[in-house]
């Protein structure tokens, strides 16, 4: 009967738990880094002292094996998420050594902790049937992580290992597009029915070895999986057992659709603080649950993306080979040449007024440089509301006339200062008064277009993180060139 009732899927391993604090993993991969360094400098010597090379192969052989040991010691007392980070702070070559000596019950727990570009070189460097034995001790969402970088090979071997409900969970994982919610839930939850009265759920519940991690609340479903409420443990432990479910189930509750961005999910967790939010589909039936483990997820790596996205950056391995690196952060500085170029070629058009003056060539970085930083204020501002939906199509102007009131008001306190060193270090009122004037001029300019690049861009379907910071940097100091020499020009000349 309670079969009938109740609709369990098997809660995942958990890892063991942490015994080190967190710094020690820092001192760990100094220790590693030790041994590996002590191991290099005894082989090098070995081989110069021994000439014999069976003898130098056999020391050699001996001084391996003691350093692996010591290696192994290390690493799996720790907690795989520290096993992660010790692996991402190394070189690719020693990176995939270490790994071979992770003990395999880690694997699994490892390959979803280690960022994407680490894991790409550890899943190059194991068998398949390394890879098969790992996958076969995750759920099928965490399968669905890692099948773009598993071997065609290795994903239909998995695949045939699975059972036909995680075959189907499986493929509807890999069905979804990356950063939306169904790339992120997973289908380890409790369901029960409205008609059970809650004694019924708490026996279901103590036949489980344990509860799915970040289990707060049970899910009340009808016979075709439509989602009809929310039961609390919170109110299951403390209500009457012979409480009917459908009494003690809240209606309130908030839902994910799978299409729904992660981000935006991210944001409703944040908001009302949520531990888990039920997913269910366009007909509102219950397919899998977000939990908040995977929303920190997705607020570190955009809180990542956006920092690298700032420079022109993409995500990468540090210790990547050069070439990678290279193509990785070359086109953003080619472009900031050109715009160093442009802002350039603007100032030389000036150069009768700067030979005249020649106080205006130390005075004109100020100007470029205070409008950029207060563009970067607003920009920072207007990106960050964009991340969380505060920006709207009806909000855009009076955004756009709040920032230029406020940076001019700070612009004139600002401005007045700088207008007293131009004085101090040129004895000119009207040079002081020119300075002034761009200062103002060119902050304003930084604010408008700090709240425009980021909107268009966003409108556009792009980053508004992505190159905006160089496409300012560019507009404020093209303009504020333009603009205090060409001031010094007319009132100065």
């Amino acid at each position: 009967m309670q079969e009938n009732l109740v609709h369990p899927t098997s809660p995942s391993d958990t890892p063991k738990p942490r015994r080190l604090e967190p710094e020690d993993a820092q001192q760990a991969l100094y220790r590693l880094k030790n041994i590996l360094k002590r191991q290099e400098v005894v082989e090098s010597l070995a081989q110069r002292q021994f000439e014999d090379d069976d003898r130098s192969n056999l020391l050699e052989g001996l001084i391996h094996r003691q350093h692996e040991s010591e290696i192994k010691a290390i690493l799996n007392d720790l907690h795989p998420a520290d096993i992660a980070f010790i692996l991402e702070s190394l070189p690719e070559l020693e990176r995939q050594a270490i790994w071979q000596l992770v003990d395999a019950e880690h694997d699994a727990d490892v390959l979803l902790e280690v960022a994407d570009w680490a894991r790409e070189s550890l899943i190059r460097s194991m068998d398949a049937a390394d890879l098969i034995a790992a996958a076969g001790n995750m759920d099928a969402d965490e399968i669905a992580d890692l099948v773009p970088d598993l071997p065609p090979d290795v994903v239909a071997a998995v695949q045939r290992g699975l059972t036909d409900e995680e075959r189907a969970q499986l493929i509807e994982a890999m069905g979804y597009p990356e950063d939306t919610v169904g790339a992120i839930m997973d289908f380890d939850m409790v369901r029960v029915r409205e008609d059970v009265t809650l004694e019924v759920v708490l026996r279901y519940l103590r036949r489980l070895q344990e509860l799915p991690d970040h289990t707060d609340q049970i899910f009340v479903v009808d016979r075709a999986d439509k989602l009809q409420g929310t039961l609390s443990l919170t109110r299951l432990l403390v209500s009457e057992p012979e409480t009917l479910v459908s009494s003690a189930m809240s209606t309130d509750y908030l839902t994910l659709n799978p299409l729904d961005s992660d981000s935006d999910a991210a944001g409703a967790f944040e908001r009302y603080d949520l531990v888990s939010a039920p997913v269910v589909d366009d007909i509102g039936r219950l397919i899998g649950r977000v939990t908040i483990d995977e929303v920190v997820d997705v607020l570190q790596e955009d809180s990542e993306e956006q920092a690298l996205s700032r420079a022109g950056l993409q995500e990468d391995d540090i210790f990547a080979p050069i070439r990678t690196a290279i193509r990785n952060r070359a086109p953003w500085l080619l472009i900031n040449l050109c715009t160093a170029a442009t802002a350039s070629f603007i100032a030389s058009r000036f150069e009768d007024t700067v030979s005249h003056i020649v106080i205006l060539a130390f005075l004109m970085s100020i100007v470029a440089g205070i409008g950029g930083n207060s563009g970067n204020q607003t920009m920072t501002m207007i990106i960050r509301a964009i991340a969380t939906g505060r920006v709207t199509g009806s909000n855009v102007i009076p955004l756009i006339k709040r920032e230029l009131l406020v940076t001019f008001l700070v612009g004139v306190c600002g401005s007045a200062v700088t207008a007293f060193f131009a004085w101090f270090i040129s004895g000119s009122i009207a040079i002081a008064a020119v300075m002034m004037a761009a200062m103002i001029g060119n902050m304003l300019i930084g604010a408008a277009l700090g709240v425009l690049i980021p909107i268009l861009r966003d409108r556009f379907g792009n980053d508004p993180a992505v190159g905006s910071s160089v496409l300012l940097t560019f507009a404020t100091d093209s303009l504020g060139f333009l603009l205090f020499l060409g001031l010094a020009t007319v009132f100065l000349l």
